[in-house]
């Protein structure tokens, strides 16, 4: 499904109370920006306010809304996008306000808009129209949407109908409820079919011991520049953010000989909306199931330390922080020098691996380092299980790669590559 927002937006960014984001209220705002490029509007202008209470009704003031009144009739605007997401609420008594000319949105309708611009494949088409279902379903008042004609559109039925939409009144709300909820529950079911071909898809590579590296960072860090400059492939690179969403999977060869798996995934940003990480659940399993994490940060960004926290804390909500972790800092062909690469590294703490994925320049030390982080999780191990408890050799044969079977009185004997995280299961058996 595509439904672009196109037309002329004014922003509005809010700092409540003492809340405190990673990234400033200013540079949020212009990161809100370039989204409503990536979606195809044009930003005519924008306010900023920091106040000690949410309204729980417009969010802002009466004055600012009369601020934002006089500069959108002002510049022409027929689109205001606020940088944080609208309750409900806020978003029946905003619409009242600005009257049915003016769009109202929030960064979280405007990144699912972008995401179902570029969702190419139908898992894709899938995991978005779900998120934006249930994005929709507490906020549909005056917009009246006929959800079922519009189901027919396409062939996985996803839509709601753009950004946005309104209608000749609520008559029709109870009925588009319903029609909302079943897409949900539809999608839902489909999504299980996914996520359950995708473990299969996991457990063949697992059998097969090839690691799996999963590459994850701020959105245009350069990911899949990184991917293609490692695998040698083509995949979609450009300078947007979310220019790619899908993730892609491409074979590459290690230094040490051993091949590896690294799979590109949908880059994070600020303020993500939870439909989509919820949504995105089938596609973020390639994060939680990898064993070796790249964390690629775009150091010539002026907030790279920032979106390094926002990354950071998004993982740790994936509970995926046990798998080593390689910062990578991209782009250096962008800068004066190493030494500013080295000095965003010593800012972090932390050790990192200087690249240019466009130059070409660092990679073979990146790789070099993703050649010793496959070999630390994997161990050749042999057990010999008694044919008494045969159900561990088919338990062997699920997670294991590269496996020899040999045949005793006793029991079966297997020598194969496992990773260490599930060698625990097996320490009855293990010869060595």
């Amino acid at each position: 499904m595509e439904s672009p927002v196109l037309g002329r937006a004014f922003l509005v960014g809010v700092q409540i109370g003492g809340e405190t984001d990673a990234i400033s209220l200013e540079d949020s705002l212009d990161e809100l920006a370039s989204l409503v490029d990536t979606a195809g509007a044009e930003v005519v202008g924008q306010v900023t306010q920091r106040i000690p209470k949410a309204r729980p009704d417009t969010l802002v003031g009466s004055g600012k809304l009369e601020e934002i009144k006089y500069w959108v009739d002002e510049v022409g605007a027929d689109l205001i996008v606020f940088d944080d997401e609208l309750s409900p609420r806020h978003q029946r008594e905003l619409e009242k306000i600005f009257g049915l000319d003016i769009r109202v949105i929030d960064r979280t309708a405007l990144i699912l808009d972008i995401f179902a611009q570029h969702a190419r494949s139908k898992e894709g088409a899938l995991q978005v129209s779900l998120a934006q279902y249930e994005y929709r379903l507490p906020r549909l008042t005056r917009m009246w949407t006929h959800l079922a004609r519009q189901a027919g559109r396409g062939a996985t039925g996803t839509g709601v109908g753009g950004l946005g939409l309104r209608g000749p009144g609520e008559t029709q709300l109870e009925t588009d409820r319903r029609e909302i909820r079943r897409h949900i529950s539809r999608l839902k079911r489909q999504l299980v079919h996914v996520r359950a071909q995708r473990a299969e898809q996991r457990r063949r590579r697992s059998r097969n011991g090839i690691p799996q590296i999963a590459l994850v960072g701020y959105t245009n860090a350069g990911k899949s520049t990184l991917l293609n400059a490692l695998s040698g492939s083509d995949v979609l690179a450009a300078d947007r953010l979310f220019a790619t969403l899908d993730p892609t999977t491409r074979r590459v060869m290690l230094p040490n000989g051993r091949a590896a798996l690294i799979s590109d995934t949908v880059g994070f940003i600020q303020k993500l909306p939870h439909q989509l990480i919820a949504a995105f659940r089938a596609t973020l399993e390639e994060v939680v199931y990898a064993d070796v994490l790249v964390h690629v940060a775009d150091v010539s960004h002026p907030q790279v330390v920032e979106q390094i926290q926002v990354v950071e804390a998004f993982l740790r909500t994936l509970r995926k922080y046990e798998a080593p972790v390689v910062l990578v800092l991209n782009k250096t062909d962008l800068l004066d020098d190493d030494v500013a690469g080295s000095a965003v590294a010593g800012q972090l703490g932390s050790e990192a691996v200087l690249v240019s994925a466009a130059s070409g320049k660092g990679l073979e030390n990146l790789a070099a380092k993703l050649a010793e982080m496959c070999n630390q999780n994997v161990e050749r191990v042999v057990i010999r299980v008694p044919y008494d408890h045969y159900n561990f050799v088919a338990r062997f044969y699920e997670v294991a790669g590269q496996i020899t079977q040999s045949t005793y009185d006793d029991g079966i004997e297997l020598c194969g590559n496992i990773r260490t995280d599930e060698l625990g299961r097996f320490d009855s058996f293990l010869v060595r």
